[in-house]
This record gives C-alpha cells, sequence and structure tokens, in this order.
C-alpha cells in the first residue's frame, strides 16, 4: 500500500439474482430500436451436456495455447522501461524480461528458417535443369535430407518458441492512463460525491432483517436446495427485481443504445480473450467438467465476443449494446460479514453496456458511460461516489476504470454497485475485432489491398447499468420507513403496477 494514499473504502462488485418472466414489460422508446449493426451470425456454441461445474486447475505453463493474440512485439520493445513500470503499478507478475528475450529468440530463429529455406529452394532449382548422375545425386543428398531434415527441426522448435511467447506475453496487462492514481485500491480518488445519507429517526435495520419482515428473500431454502450464496426472491422483491431490469433497459436504449440478451454459457477461450481466468486458483469463473466451456461471470464476455474474428464497417461504429444476462461468480475467498445477503451471491441478474468504438473516441464514450451511470443511480435518488480505480485495481483489460459506490444504510458502509472500464484495443486484439476507416480518416497514406484503408483494432468500454441484488439492497436500506414499509422510488413504480410501498403481509 502506498503511503499518502487516501483511506477510502471501495467494497467490490460481487454478484447478484435469478430472473422470472416478467410481470410488466418496459415501455418502448421511440423509435423502438437502433438499426441494427450487426454485420455478420452470432457464432453457435457446442452443445456439450452441462452435467456439473468445477474450477479447473491452473494452465500448464508449457501447454500450447487455445488462441492467439495480435501483440505488438516491437512497441513493447521500443518501450520496455514504460512497460515495466506499468507493469511494476499494476502489482502484475508478468515478466517482460521473459517475454522479451522470447521475441529476440524467435526473431533470430525466424531469420535461421529463412535462410534454411532459400538455400533448400536454391537446391531446388538447380534441379530442374540438366545434371550429371552424380552432381544431381549430390543434390538430392543436400538438399532432400540434409537441408529437409534441418529445415523441419527448425520450424518445429519456431513454432513451440511462438507458442511459448504467447503464453507469456498474454499476461501483460494494458497500459495505464496517466491520470489513474497509482498504488492499492484505498488509492483511488474520488471524481464525484452525489447526494447525502438520509437521516433516520429510529434504529435503521438491514437489507437482511426487512426483508425477512416483508417476506422477501428465503436465504435458509436456498441454502439446501443450491449451497451457500444462494437466495429466492418472493412477492414484492420479485416485482422489484423485473421494476429494476426493464427501467434500467428502457432508460439506457434512449441513448441509442440495442438490447440484447446473451449466451450464459460461453467457450473458455472468449473468457481469457476477455481479459478474464477460467483456469488461475481462486478464480471467479465456473468452468463446464469435460468441456472448453464456462459460465458467464458478466455480460461483457458474451457481447465482446459478438464480433469476433470481424472487420467492421466505420460507417458502424460506434456500436452501443446494452445487455441484459444472468451472471455466476464462484466469489472464491469471499468471507465475512460483509458478504451477508444479498451483497456477495453466486448468481444475479445484471443489465450491462458495451460500446466498439474507434480508438480516438473511446476516452469521449468512456466519459458517456459513467454519465449514463451517475444519471440512473441520481434518479433514484442514491446517495453515492464516483471513484478514479487506482493501478492494482484495474484488472489486466483496463485502461481506466470508474466505480461507483452508493451509501447501504443498514450495512453502515459505501458498497460498490456498478463499473465502467476503457480496455482500449486490450481485448480487440486477442478478438480479432477491427474496423476499415473510411477514406476520410486516412492520414498516414497507407492503402491495403485493392486500394482500401489498412484495417485497425477498434476500442472495447464496458459499464454495469445495473447489477440488481446490489440496487435492492440500495432500495429497502435508503427508503425503509419507521413502520418498517418500504417506499419504492417514482421512476420504478409504473414498472411495479404502481405499486408505491412495499408493506407487512397481514397474518
Amino acid at each position: 500500500m502506498m503511503m499518502g494514499c487516501p483511506n477510502q473504502t471501495a467494497l467490490k462488485l460481487a454478484s447478484t439474482p435469478i430472473l422470472s418472466s416478467p410481470p410488466f414489460l418496459f415501455k418502448i422508446p421511440n423509435p423502438p430500436f437502433p438499426k441494427s449493426p450487426l454485420s455478420r451470425p452470432i457464432k453457435a456454441l457446442s452443445s456439450s451436456a452441462l452435467l456439473q461445474t468445477s474450477t479447473k486447475p491452473p494452465q500448464d505453463q508449457g501447454a500450447k495455447p487455445q488462441w492467439k493474440a495480435t501483440i505488438d512485439f516491437k512497441w513493447i520493445k521500443d518501450n520496455k522501461e514504460a512497460v515495466a513500470v506499468n507493469i511494476r503499478n499494476r502489482n502484475c507478475d508478468a515478466d517482460l524480461d521473459l517475454v522479451l528475450h522470447l521475441y529476440d529468440k524467435m526473431f533470430t530463429l525466424q531469420k535461421e528458417v529463412e535462410r534454411v529455406r532459400g538455400e533448400r529452394n536454391a537446391v531446388a532449382n538447380k534441379m530442374k535443369g540438366k545434371l550429371e548422375p552424380s552432381e544431381r545425386q549430390r543434390l538430392i543428398e543436400e538438399g532432400g535430407k540434409n537441408l529437409k531434415d534441418g529445415l523441419a527441426s527448425l520450424e518445429e522448435e519456431l513454432v513451440k518458441l511462438n507458442d511459448r511467447l504467447q503464453q507469456e506475453a498474454q499476461g501483460i496487462p494494458n497500459m495505464t492512463h496517466p491520470d489513474v492514481p497509482i498504488g492499492g485500491e484505498d488509492c483511488s480518488t474520488i471524481r464525484k460525491m452525489v447526494g447525502s445519507a438520509p437521516k433516520f429517526s429510529f434504529l435503521v435495520k438491514d437489507h437482511l432483517q426487512l426483508g425477512k419482515e416483508l417476506d422477501l428473500f428465503d436465504f435458509d431454502a436456498a441454502a439446501e436446495v443450491s449451497g451457500s450464496k444462494f437466495y429466492y426472491l418472493k412477492n414484492e422483491a420479485v416485482l422489484l427485481e423485473m421494476a429494476l431490469l426493464n427501467w434500467t433497459l428502457s432508460e439506457v436504449m434512449k441513448r441509442g443504445f440495442t438490447p440484447l440478451t446473451t449466451p450464459e454459457i460461453v467457450r473458455s477461450s472468449v473468457v481469457e480473450k476477455c481479459g478474464f481466468q477460467p483456469r488461475a486458483n481462486n478464480t471467479q469463473i465456473y468452468s463446464i467438467d469435460d468441456s472448453d466451456q464456462c459460465l458467464i461471470g458478466t455480460a461483457e464476455i458474451p457481447v465482446g465476443g459478438l464480433h469476433m474474428d470481424s472487420i467492421l464497417s466505420d460507417s458502424l461504429l460506434p456500436l452501443k449494446y446494452v445487455a441484459f444476462s444472468h451472471c455466476f461468480r464462484t466469489e472464491a475467498g469471499a468471507a465475512g460479514a460483509a458478504t451477508r445477503g444479498l451483497y456477495r451471491v453466486h448468481q444475479f441478474s445484471k443489465v450491462e453496456m458495451f460500446i466498439f468504438c474507434r480508438p480516438e473516441e473511446s476516452e469521449q464514450y468512456h466519459q458517456e458511460l459513467i454519465k449514463i451511470e451517475e444519471d440512473i443511480f441520481s434518479s433514484l435518488g442514491l446517495h453515492f461516489k464516483t471513484l478514479d480505480m487506482a493501478s492494482e485495481d484495474l484488472g489486466a483489460p483496463a485502461y481506466r476504470k470508474f466505480d461507483v459506490e452508493a451509501w447501504m444504510p443498514g450495512l453502515e458502509r459505501f458498497g460498490e454497485i456498478s463499473s465502467a472500464s476503457n480496455c482500449t484495443d486490450y481485448q480487440s486484439r486477442r478478438l480479432g475485432i477491427r474496423y476499415r476507416p473510411s477514406e476520410a480518416q486516412v492520414t498516414s497514406g497507407k492503402k491495403s489491398k485493392g486500394n482500401l484503408a489498412p484495417p485497425q483494432f477498434v476500442h472495447t468500454l464496458n459499464a454495469t447499468a445495473c447489477a440488481v441484488p446490489r440496487m435492492i439492497i440500495c432500495l429497502l436500506e435508503n427508503y425503509q420507513q419507521e413502520d418498517g414499509s418500504v417506499i419504492i422510488p417514482e421512476p420504478l413504480r409504473p414498472f411495479m403496477g404502481d405499486l408505491s410501498v412495499i408493506t407487512r403481509k397481514s397474518s
């Protein structure tokens, strides 16, 4: 921990609940949907039998990578000092020296392979002409046996070296925005503070007590059916979840986002390409036994993979999506009073925003995403702060990340309810998502085949619009009344059949 950092409580977003069919549909904005940006069909997933889930062990260091990222090794070498500082600032265990050693070794070996290929080709050309039998035999010995066997050995070594280089280089994190605070989580700085904590003239209850008295949750039955950190929502809590999802979707769609529901099982390679580690120790990802598939921890993963291995038209950008999904997290290592109740669970519903854009526009859209989050939470009357997260809390993909933490009176602390990350081209280099700039944007004069501008990697951004259980905690605890009832915020009432208050059930 760095000395001199402001001491701030920043509790990280984890998880939330299951969704059944909504009793009230959200109001459709006018026009109803933006023009569809899908440029190709979404690839289907394989249909492995889903018998059970498990957390798989870390991948072997010598194993061949399942996929390859388009990593700019020359840039890394030319900016070695800046990359090394960035790795230290993020408290990352990537081995930059090993990566550069392997890169130099591969570069040298590639030249040797090309030299031997040249010799082999020269011998082959000589053999096309008229030759004495003895000379032909000598060339056969030289080119057919020695050069051929030597080249095969070199090429095999090159493939193994390239795989090892990929394996090590994939651990290098994204670069960091120059304004990001350096250090651990408590070095994060407050960007904005909104509202004030509500004043109560009575003893405040937490969401667990409120939920029990108002008959909104059942954790005991869920523990018997599924295990700890699962729950049933009941009665008005179900309506509240649906209202939060439908209202949030309608609000984000008004801002030009295309709605999606996503697959909730994805290939482990897509999880890795988005910057998550399904095979690491203490992973948050559930992996499916005897399969290359995982349960998603966030809709960011399937939405990120939506345009995988594509070159998008410049006219389609930016692509803005708002996705509903259930999310699943192991919550490995999570324990203690701070994780009780709905705060940290294994399954939850979430609305996630995701943007694909041109590189020069990603900072602008990052500001737009956090503004949408702040508008949503302000509309619900919450007291919250927006944090510019410190370098060690960014995770590998994020160039910069803003978290929103809301005041939870019953828990007597701020708790994270959303985050917004600019991942620049970290994910797109792994997912293979590029766009072809229009002629008006091409200033370098470089053209590719067919006199077209060369494709460039898009930038990706993601942000939480609504993680349901944390929002339920906030609403129950902030809007509780002395008689034990809970007021429903006005924006949600039309989505709950005009219900304005949750009261105790008559016995």
